[in-house]
């Protein structure tokens, strides 16, 4: 099979750096061992990856109901120009145009913000060789129209002011009273409310309209449907086949209760080497965190760095009974926890191009809890970030000294991943809720303190002498690694994400940043964690790490207690207080001090390019695999090839 990679230092050197515009950087992965695969397991994935890149139109629209229309224009106007390339407002089309491929829509990816073209109106519609609808004009060129996707301001109306596609005609109060009064408290197994409708007011009534074959994206369903079936044949075993059949279920009549049966099949489905993930799954693009966004990942077993995660999950128990929150909020039987090191074949829809690097699913509550749930860490992402930022200067920038770089320059990339299967593999999966709480009890915060709970789960045990005994570090003071980069990331480095004069927004930096000002505002007395000044700059200073060990575990008591009695004020007061607002001076001196090493702060994929090699019969021999495809050109190519909702 033919491997052919874009070289910048000779042959034998891979270039992970793809293209560089605005604050993103793009880069590609690896996916070693694809080559050792059977041929079925290689035909099963490119049957997979095909239905995963058959849902991309699907989340652009979710993202916003314009976003399809103003891509296919943006595309083209670009591809049409015959003038001259150097051209500011040429270049600036291009700018954005990338900008908003990175976002899946016209706001970023990350802080929600409306992207605003620096290429002149009249400039546009000379190009287009029409006018667009005021409406459409002002959804693009108005930064006050639609600003935000996603509005998590306490005390707004979430859905009257995100511009997401995922309600219409409603209001915030009347979403939550649909679906309370279709909640039964008494339910032990209530399937996932709202997560594949759109939710609308017709003749006065609030319904859903939703997601299936038939309803709602059924065009780009249907096709996700048909490679489904291409893939079954290829299935490594029975459970595997009964895992595709059910998805294709769910999609074929929207019902969320076949979903529950695929999530539970998939959980169970432990043998296969081959996995994925596909459908309407993670909720942060809904301010009231139901509706699931539309994705897709393809991936195989990196058996070799899975021993780590099979460890972990094997004594699941032990951590779980050795949890500091209260006894009453433990699992007394941890079931069916699996975990695994992956290698991602393919990114899709909103894991593309930007991607998690962990995922444990599902996200039900009491399948968690009856039957257990699956945890993975996706290495050859992580490994490509670890690569591309080598000799950045930002160690040097922002770390207090050098013995602390020489530690985290030997034991991050470790830790790092060793936190993120905590995160995924036991922290997601641990802790239940009292009987009768509603898993939606923490409305719009839920996100945020549900991942709070997850890294605070993976800090606390990342120092325990359990891993050295289990053989998963070797040295007592690796976690330490982890703890300076995660409290300088949670106080200071993750602030260059924030524009001036804004709050943080997005769930997982809201996560991070309560962790860290919390800790260390109640370190505060004993000096635990301290920010310092050397030469006029911050820094990061950590007196104790043992007790700063013992505020996370505190922390972990208070968040479990509020998860597990659905504690919304309590929640609510932790992520105003310690979540939202940003030091205007230290925001600044990080922007500054950032701005001088030229760093991206968002990183984003190009996927491979998956070919089948065919024989005279048309039959597949082999699958090539090609890392040489760009970013404009892969998202052209997906336009014109996976565009099924695109008229």
């Amino acid at each position: 099979m033919a491997l052919t990679a874009t070289t910048a230092q000779g042959a034998d050197k891979f270039n992970y750096v793809v293209d560089r515009f605005a604050d993103i950087e793009i880069l590609r992965y690896q996916v070693p061992g694809f080559e050792d695969l059977s041929l079925n397991q290689k035909t099963l994935i490119y049957y997979l990856t095909e239905a995963a890149l058959q849902g991309r139109d699907i989340l652009w629209d979710q993202n916003g109901k314009y976003n399809l229309e103003i891509r296919k224009m943006m595309e083209d106007v670009y591809t049409n120009y015959n003038g001259d390339k150097n051209d500011p407002q040429y270049l600036a089309l291009e700018r954005y145009l990338k900008q908003i491929w990175m976002g899946n829509g016209i706001h970023h990816h990350y802080s929600q913000d409306k992207f605003i073209p620096d290429f002149t109106p009249a400039w546009f519609v000379a190009q287009l060789g029409h006018k667009p609808s005021e409406e459409l004009m002002g959804v693009i060129f108005d930064p006050n129209i639609m600003p935000k996707r996603v509005n998590q301001a306490e005390g707004a109306d979430l859905i009257l002011t995100s511009a997401n596609n995922l309600y219409e005609g409603v209001t915030q109060k009347e979403v939550e009273d649909y679906y309370n009064a279709l909640k039964n408290p008494n339910d032990s197994t209530p399937i996932s409310y709202g997560l594949n409708a759109k939710v609308v007011k017709k003749d006065g009534k609030v319904v859903e309209e939703v997601y299936k074959v038939g309803g709602l994206y059924s065009d780009a369903i249907r096709r996700i449907v048909e490679n489904l079936h291409k893939a079954i044949p290829f299935a490594e075993n029975d459970k595997q086949r009964q895992v595709i059949n059910e998805l294709i279920r769910f999609y074929s009549t929207g019902d969320l209760k076949a979903f529950d049966d695929y999530s539970i099949l998939w959980v169970e489905d432990l043998d296969s080497q081959v996995d994925f993930i596909n459908g309407f799954i993670e909720s942060y693009g809904d301010p009231l965190g139901m509706t699931g966004s539309w994705e897709s990942i393809v991936n195989y077993k990196n058996q070799e760095a899975s021993h780590r995660t099979e460890v972990i999950s094997e004594n699941a128990q032990w951590f779980e009974d050795r949890s500091p929150v209260d006894p009453r909020f433990r699992k007394p039987e941890v079931k069916g926890v699996s975990a695994k090191v992956i290698n991602a074949a393919i990114l899709a829809g909103d894991s593309y191009p930007a991607t998690p690097i962990g995922i444990n699913l599902p996200n039900a509550n009491w399948i968690r809890a009856a039957h257990g749930s699956k945890s993975v860490t996706i290495e050859n992402i992580t490994q490509a970030y670890d690569e591309a930022s080598h000799g950045n200067g930002f160690n040097e920038e922002f770390v207090i000294d050098q013995p602390t770089r020489d530690l985290m320059d030997k034991y991050l990339f470790i830790t790092d991943n060793l936190h993120t299967d905590l995160h995924e593999c036991l922290g997601h999966g641990s802790g239940q809720l009292l009987p009768g709480v509603d898993p939606d009890a923490l409305k719009a915060h839920g996100s945020t303190l549900e991942e709070t709970r997850a890294d605070l789960f993976a800090l606390y045990y990342l120092a325990d002498p359990k891993l050295l005994e289990l053989g998963l570090l070797d040295n007592p003071d690796a976690y330490k690694a982890e703890y300076y980069k995660y409290m300088l990331n949670g106080l200071m480095t993750q602030l260059m994400r924030i524009e001036p004069g804004k709050d943080i927004e997005e769930a997982h930096m809201r996560n991070r940043a309560l962790i860290a000002r919390w800790a260390y505002e109640k370190g505060q007395p004993n000096h635990v964690v301290e920010m310092v000044k050397n030469d006029g700059k911050t820094y990061i200073q950590i007196n104790d790490y043992p007790a700063l060990r013992q505020l996370f575990g505190d922390l972990l008591r208070e968040i479990q207690r509020i998860k597990s009695e659905g504690d919304y004020e309590a929640g609510r007061d932790l992520v105003e207080t310690y979540a939202v607002k940003v030091d205007p001076a230290l925001h600044q001196e990080v922007l500054a001090r950032y701005a001088k090493l030229n760093i991206a702060p968002y990183k984003g994929f190009v996927n491979p390019v998956y070919t089948p090699v065919l024989d005279a019969d048309g039959k597949i021999i082999d699958i090539n695999v090609d890392y040489s495809e760009d970013y404009i050109n892969q998202h052209l190519r997906y336009s014109r090839d996976y565009s099924p909702l695109t008229r």
